[in-house]
């Protein structure tokens, strides 16, 4: 096994959405000959776009996985979401590749998603080459699309020249071979030759850049080319496999995977600039102690492996897809859990082709397999050789970006949801499940609406649950403006034993985020110890329903000073219901305000939006504390209202063409301005009798 790790390749393929990845992916499966017919996304034949959600809406949403074989060479092929709402899969998915084939559109202009998914890729230092795509097409521009990919940091280069163009595009011709790629129909089978003339001064100037990037790749190759003023094919494919391996540049290869054009090419590419796993740097971990330690890329050390996606599958039950990060490991081998400290057994290693599986019985460094039903290990766990503990960087968190309340539509199915929401937050780490202790609503939060809708329809198909969204309700607050006193007092005959208990209560504001405090001020045995915890206990319940529009109290303290109690008819239940009394008469006295909940806003976007985004944040009562440059993007802090933001995710792409991003957290509490507090009385009216 050791002796084949050079020849294993673990290719992730990503860029923005709908630029075609999936359909590189397709061809890319075709042409090796791991599928008998070129796969499409229009008609549902994509060995990836699997899931009946991908399909009904042609586009990538979760991280796919399958197998080829070119020239000798194993390749694993990550087929990636694009598209804003389901990029994030894309981060977790470059922890499990050791390369990256990098899909543009040439006709459509590059979004937000282009610079965020390369930003990851440059974190990740992993090498990549770039495939220009739909080179068929009439508007195809190349040179502006590798300008465009050069703006956003990437160190493009053109290493092939186009044959035709749209519908006469018919091959491309390499400026490292010099021979010319042509073909005739989609099989994938191409004539070579000659560079036609219209383009050959233009290949051989292309060659020559091209030169001059392979040198400076290497400091030997370097050296020759300044003295002999050139260098031989061989030197010039070992000059750029070195600066693509470095990061130093990223080769630019054309084509099209509609009309599998260019794409036997780029495989070649992936052969032959891409580095196997066993080749790239070692991984930074921890070791048992806790310290940093370094795991080398060797399939001869201890085994070690990273957990990078989770699937619940119908048949097979939950699968761990790992990537072989250090060793060889096969089946029926126990391994230890370095974040849970379990033990788990490996059954089967599975090999994930689409929706398809298939066993292997080894796997080295590089390669990726699954795992069938680990008992306690997570996405983002480290799975290691129980001698030899290790904790790998973990994957990435990413916080949602929109939330919605939920609610079953069969009345008692509610925990059936949650239960099927947790399962498929298992699968997707950018879906979040939680319930807000202040509503007792269950929030669904993700990274966009359609992300949210989407998971909805998943719980509806594998769990029979169906769901209504709603928007969260805001968490408003209650507090008191002033000090007041009150008096408390439950009287009551019933024939036998009576209920009897008076308690005095004042009542005074404290400062946003103190919470509330109980002081006990009873001298001389006013009010028997044993009774004190009722009052308080009253206070308490009495406090979960202010007197503005019904919503929690907080930030008060409340001082029990004086009261009285009978020998007979007093109780624990009557001095709770006295304490709440007192509570709810000082409501009025004590000048109560109502709280809104702000959140801290940050904001990225283009410099030509900051106009429109100042603006909008303006009319949504922000309080804007910076601005700043980060790399092409201005970033704007703030503190707005959370009711101002539940919906902020589609406005912002509208307002940016889908070009900003935002992340949000909560801050504090502050006074809901008076003009607004009617409007927020009368919708929980609406709210609590609808409900």
């Amino acid at each position: 096994m050791a002796s084949e790790a050079p020849q294993i390749r673990t290719i992730a393929i990503i860029g923005q959405g709908g630029v075609g990845k999936t359909s590189v992916a397709d061809a890319i499966v075709f042409n090796a000959g791991a599928n008998n017919r070129l796969g499409r996304v229009d008609d549902e034949s994509s060995v990836f776009d699997t899931e009946p959600e991908e399909m009904k809406r042609r586009c990538t949403m979760t991280s796919s996985l399958h197998h080829v074989e070119w020239r000798k060479h194993r390749i694993t092929l990550i087929d990636t979401p694009g598209q804003g709402n389901f990029v994030c899969d894309a981060a977790f998915a470059l922890r499990g590749a050791s390369g990256v084939v990098f899909v543009a559109d040439p006709t459509a202009p590059l979004r937000a998603e282009t610079a965020k998914v390369w930003s990851w890729v440059r974190e990740a230092g992993l090498p990549c080459v770039a495939f220009i795509n739909c080179l068929d097409r009439a508007e195809a521009d190349v040179g502006g699309t590798v300008a465009a990919l050069v703006a956003v940091g990437m160190k493009a280069k053109p290493v092939q020249i186009a044959i035709g163009a749209g519908e006469s595009f018919e091959g491309v011709a390499s400026a490292l071979t010099g021979k010319a790629y042509v073909y005739g129909d989609q099989s994938g089978k191409f004539s070579t030759g000659d560079a036609p003339e219209g383009i050959a001064a233009e290949l051989e100037e292309r060659k020559g850049q091209i030169t001059e990037d392979a040198a400076e790749g290497d400091d030997e190759l370097l050296e020759k080319y300044l003295e002999a003023g050139g260098l031989s094919d061989e030197e010039v494919a070992a000059g750029l496999a070195a600066g693509v391996r470095s990061g130093t540049l990223v080769p630019v290869l054309l084509g099209s995977a509609e009309a599998n054009i260019g794409v036997a090419q780029l495989l070649d590419a992936v052969v032959d600039l891409l580095p196997a796993p066993c080749e790239l740097g070692a991984a930074e971990a921890t070791d048992a102690k806790g310290e940093a330690t370094k795991v080398e890329p060797d399939s001869g050390v201890p085994f070690s492996g990273l957990v990078f996606k989770t699937i619940i599958d119908q048949h097979a039950g939950q699968l761990s897809v790992l990537r072989v990060v250090s060793g060889t490991v096969s089946g029926d081998t126990q391994v230890l859990n370095s974040r849970s400290g379990a033990k788990e057994r490996f059954g089967q290693l599975i090999k994930l082709e689409g929706k398809k599986h298939s066993q292997v019985s080894s796997a080295t460094v590089g390669e990726v397999i699954a795992v069938a039903k680990l008992k306690a290990t997570q996405t983002g766990d480290t799975l290691c050789d129980p001698k030899n503990p290790v904790v790998l960087s973990p994957l990435p968190e990413f916080h949602p970006v929109i939330s919605f309340a939920l609610q079953a539509k069969k009345r008692g199915e509610e925990d059936k949801a949650v239960q099927g929401l947790l399962r498929l937050a298992e699968e997707d780490r950018a879906l979040h499940v939680e319930r807000d202790e202040g509503s007792a609503d269950i929030l669904l939060s993700g990274s966009g609406q359609l992300h949210v809708e989407v998971a909805c329809e998943k719980l509806v198909r594998k769990y029979g649950v169906e769901v209504v969204l709603k928007a969260p309700k805001v968490p408003y607050r209650e507090t008191f403006r002033k000090a007041a006193k009150a008096h408390g007092r439950l009287k009551k005959q019933t024939g036998g034993h009576g209920q009897f208990a008076d308690c005095r209560v004042e009542v005074e504001p404290l400062a946003h985020g103190k919470g509330f405090e109980f002081v006990n001020k009873i001298h001389g045995g006013a009010i028997p110890r044993g009774f004190i915890p009722a009052v308080e206990k009253g206070v308490v319940e009495a406090m979960q329903k202010g007197g503005i529009a019904g919503y929690p109290v907080v930030d008060v303290r409340v001082t029990l000073y004086d009261g009285q109690y009978h020998d007979v008819d007093s109780s624990e239940m009557a001095f709770k219901v006295a304490g709440s009394m007192a509570f709810k008469a000082a409501i009025d006295e004590a000048k109560p305000a109502l709280l809104e909940p702000y959140v801290s806003l940050e904001v990225s976007i283009p410099d030509e939006c900051m106009g429109d985004v100042m603006g909008d944040l303006n009319s949504r009562r922000a309080k804007v504390e910076g601005m700043e440059q980060s790399g092409e993007n201005q970033v704007i802090r703030a503190k707005v209202p959370m009711a101002e933001v539940l919906r902020y995710a589609p406005d912002l792409t509208s307002i940016t063409s889908g070009r900003g991003s935002f992340e949000m957290s909560f801050s504090h509490y502050a006074e809901l301005p008076d003009h607004l507090i009617a409007k927020v009385v009368e919708e929980k009216r609406a709210r609590d009798s609808g409900d």
